[in-house]
Parts: C-alpha cells; sequence; structure tokens
C-alpha cells in the first residue's frame, strides 16, 4: 500500500503502486524547481570568509592534533602564558618541518597511490550503472563503470605482495604518517584549484558565486571525468578509504613486528576499516544515486577532504596504538564483546539502510536486477516499498529503516565513528576527533538537505515530516 500526496491540494489517497512498475520523469512544476536549485543563492558555511578560514584553519588543526598524539603522549598541548605563545608556535614548526616534510619519499608513496587507483578505474571491468538525471544536464543521465570492488582487490594483493618481498613494507606508512599527510593536503589544494581553472577554462562551470575563493571551496564542475572514470565517485571511494584502511593494516603489521602479536584493539580497528571500505566497494553501485554525485560540485569541501582530511584524522587511535604499549588501552573481554556487537550493529543497519534508499531510487528508474557482491545483507532491497509521491515527480521512502528516521543511516555511521574511537578507551581524547567532528557535518548537512528538500518539495515534504517525525534517532530526535 502506498502514499500518495499531490503537494498541489489534492486529498491525501492510497493505491497498490509497484515502485518499479514505471519509471518516473520529472513534472513541469518540478523542472522549475530545479532550475531554481542549481542557481546560486545564498552563501553557505559564512560565506567567503568563513569557507577561507576552515581552508586555512583546518589543515593547522590536523597538523596540531597528530603532533599532539604522536609527539605529548596524546595530551592537547597549549602555551603556558603568553609570554611563551611564540616559543610554543617554534615548538609546533619544527615538528612539522622536521617530522612532517613532503619528502621525495612521501611524494612517491602518495602518487604512486594516486596513480595505480586512477589506472585500476581505468582498465579494470565494472557494473555499467545509471546515474539519476542530472537537472543542470537536461536530466540526462550518467553511466558510471563501477569496478571500486575488483580494484580493491587488486590493490590489496599488490600490497600483500610488495610487502612480503619487501619491495614495500606496510609498516612504513605509519612510520611516514606525517610526511605522507603533508603530502596529501598539497594535492587537496592543487587538485581543487586546478579542477576549478580547468572548468571556468573549458566554460563548464555550474551554480557560480562570483566569488573566487567560496566558487573554489564550493567548486565549479559538477560531473569531471577522464575517460570512463567519474573522479568525483572515484576520489570518494579509491583515496580516503583505501589509505584509511591501510592505515589500520600498517599498525596491525608495526605491532605484530614489534611485540609478536597484535591487539584486539588493532584487530577491531582493521576490521572496522575494511567493512567501511568493502560496503563502498561492493554498494559502488549504489553511490551515483546519492546528492553527493547529482547535485553537489567537486570542489575543495569534498576534494581536500577526500585527499586528505578522511584518511589522515579518522584513525588517531590506530596513530596511538602505534606509537603507545597496549598497556595503555588493554580492555577486558566482555568489554571487547560489546565493541564488536555495537561495530557490526550499526555496520548492518548502516549498509542495509544504504542500499534500501538507493536501490528504491534504482527500481523509480525501472531497474530490478542489482549486484551480488559480498556480503549481501537481509533487508537490502525493500519488495513493494511505501512512499510518498510528490508533485515535484519524485518519490519519498517511508519503508525500512526509512519508516523510523529521516537519516538512520547517519545514526548508524556515527555510531561506527564514535566506536573507532571508544577502542582505545580513555587513554586519550584525540581519536575522538572523528565522530565529534563528524555528528557536527551531519547535523549541517542535514540542515541543507532539508533545506532543498522544503523548496524542492513544498507541501510534500510537509506531509513526508509528518510521516517520518523524527531525524535521526526515533522517539528522541
Amino acid at each position: 500500500m502506498v502514499q500518495s500526496h499531490g503537494g498541489t491540494g489534492n486529498e491525501l489517497r492510497q493505491r497498490n503502486v509497484d515502485a518499479s512498475a514505471k519509471p518516473l520523469t520529472t513534472t513541469d512544476e518540478g523542472r522549475k524547481v530545479d532550475q531554481l536549485l542549481d542557481e546560486h543563492q545564498t552563501y553557505e558555511f559564512g560565506g567567503p570568509a568563513g569557507v577561507t578560514a576552515m581552508m586555512v584553519g583546518f589543515p593547522m588543526l590536523m597538523y596540531y592534533l597528530w603532533i599532539c598524539l604522536w609527539f605529548y603522549d596524546g595530551k592537547l598541548v597549549y602555551p603556558a602564558s603568553s609570554e611563551d605563545i611564540v616559543p610554543f608556535l617554534g615548538r609546533m614548526w619544527a615538528h612539522i618541518r622536521d617530522d612532517a616534510s613532503p619528502n621525495a619519499y612521501a611524494w612517491k608513496v602518495y602518487t604512486g597511490l594516486v596513480v595505480y587507483q586512477l589506472f585500476l578505474a581505468l582498465v579494470m571491468p565494472g557494473y555499467k550503472q545509471e546515474g539519476l538525471p542530472v537537472p543542470s544536464l537536461g536530466y540526462k543521465t550518467l553511466m558510471y563503470n563501477c569496478n571500486a570492488l575488483y580494484s580493491l582487490y587488486a590493490t590489496m594483493l599488490t600490497a600483500a605482495a610488495l610487502h612480503y618481498y619487501h619491495i614495500f613494507r606496510l609498516t612504513e606508512i605509519i612510520d611516514n604518517y606525517g610526511h605522507i599527510m603533508s603530502v596529501a593536503m598539497i594535492y587537496g589544494f592543487a587538485v581543487s584549484f586546478g579542477m576549478y581553472f580547468i572548468t571556468v577554462a573549458a566554460g563548464n562551470e555550474i551554480r557560480m558565486s562570483g566569488n573566487l575563493i567560496y566558487d573554489v571551496f564550493m567548486g565549479a564542475c559538477l560531473n569531471p571525468r577522464i575517460g570512463s572514470v567519474d573522479l568525483k565517485m572515484w576520489a570518494e571511494v579509491r583515496i580516503p578509504w583505501v589509505i584509511v584502511f591501510f592505515l589500520a593494516v600498517s599498525g596491525g603489521c608495526h605491532q605484530y613486528e614489534q611485540y609478536g602479536y597484535v591487539t584486539p584493539n588493532m584487530a577491531f580497528m582493521i576490521l572496522a576499516t575494511w567493512l567501511y571500505l568493502n560496503a563502498c566497494a561492493k554498494g559502488e553501485e549504489c553511490i551515483p544515486q546519492t546528492w553527493d554525485m547529482y547535485h553537489e560540485k567537486w570542489g575543495f569541501m569534498v576534494i581536500f577532504w577526500n585527499f586528505a582530511g578522511v584518511p589522515f584524522t579518522y584513525v588517531y587511535s590506530v596513530v596511538y596504538m602505534a606509537s603507545h604499549h597496549p598497556s595503555n588501552y588493554q580492555f577486558s573481554t566482555p568489554t571487547y564483546v560489546i565493541l564488536f556487537v555495537i561495530l557490526l550493529t550499526a555496520y548492518c543497519i548502516w549498509d542495509t539502510s544504504m542500499s534500501q534508499k538507493s536501490r528504491f531510487k534504482m527500481q523509480t528508474q525501472g531497474i530490478t536486477t542489482f549486484r551480488n557482491t559480498f556480503p549481501q545483507l537481509p533487508g537490502g532491497t525493500l519488495k513493494n516499498p511505501e512512499f510518498i509521491q510528490t508533485a515535484h515527480g519524485n518519490r519519498l521512502l517511508i519503508s525500512g529503516w526509512w519508516r523510523y528516521s529521516r537519516k538512520p543511516n547517519y545514526v548508524a555511521d556515527w555510531t561506527m565513528s564514535f566506536c573507532w574511537g571508544a577502542v582505545i578507551g580513555s587513554a586519550t581524547i584525540i581519536p575522538y576527533f572523528y565522530s565529534v567532528f563528524f555528528i557536527t557535518v551531519l547535523i549541517h548537512r542535514c540542515g541543507r538537505d532539508f533545506e532543498r528538500c522544503s523548496i524542492k518539495y513544498g507541501k510534500d515534504w510537509e506531509h513526508y515530516c509528518s510521516v517520518v517525525k523524527y531525524k535521526f534517532i526515533p522517539g528522541i530526535y
């Protein structure tokens, strides 16, 4: 049974509809709204001043937290007095200069990863997936070659061989953390500015404000491609999560070489990062159905975060464990059991909720067959899902996990992020940065998303909110 609300004063009615029975088309009313949403309306993130502060401040924060974690036992250090400010800044700079210089070795490692991942994306066979209609392209749909899964396992096999034959020891990743992080930051800035100028020169810019820094931050291009490779989707999976996973593996190798075993805490992080990376790869065909692909531009906000932010701020727990004796973060067996159960439960909810939403969108396009990649969890595809038909032409899902929360995937995603910090207990608060930062990003992102949906769907969005009452946690918020 499907609920339908016209959004133009029509009475609420119920009828039996199969979500895959007929591909949807955007109505004339919807096209007018989409045209409005594809124009620059207001500044976000505090405008030019706000984005400038973030572009300068976030790299500085990354250096500061790494220095505290690596050199000051995880303690947040600061000047003891006003007279100590200059010497304190001098000490900070000395750590960056000596231990995080973008040396030749770091350039080879990071550039090697980028080039290899791009090569795999170009040559590996993949699953062809049609994306959602893009308003700025006249509702044309783009095809995506989803070969991240083959690329992932090719990368794992390559890394294992390089490590085994002592060509590239995986322990070197964590040992050169600061140097590689600096190179990653340079890549983030260079690609962001480079893509902006290339896009403007080619005349393919969209939704521009006219302010250089703000437009570099938000991006100028929507669907940048090299051959069959969509760079935005490629960078979202192939760079950040591959680095995150191999940082965890590097930490495990480091422990094994030093102590002769891998702690349950490090094993937890290796499992957690693999689950996340594998989920992105096995469900890559779901990514073209997301807002990131058909609406969010490829600018500094996304580029820097994928090239540097995610890989070098999300696994501070691994950095701490690799530089401290296991006695600093040992737990009881029941605590380990609880941690693993929470992680796996949150993962299952995250995986299936993402699958439900993406495959529902595919069903509305008339797509009824889906990939069978490992692991496919029960409930990932909804049969005869309930939805609200909008006057815009789209359908809003109100079945499965999406009946209880407007963002069930965010709740599960954040829970996993908290576990990534909790795995070292109270040894240091720095690994909790991921979950604190992430919840801030998610709340802000939801605000942007809900505002856009309110404009796009009007009364239908109000009706949707009355059906799905809670933004995040059912019964709470």
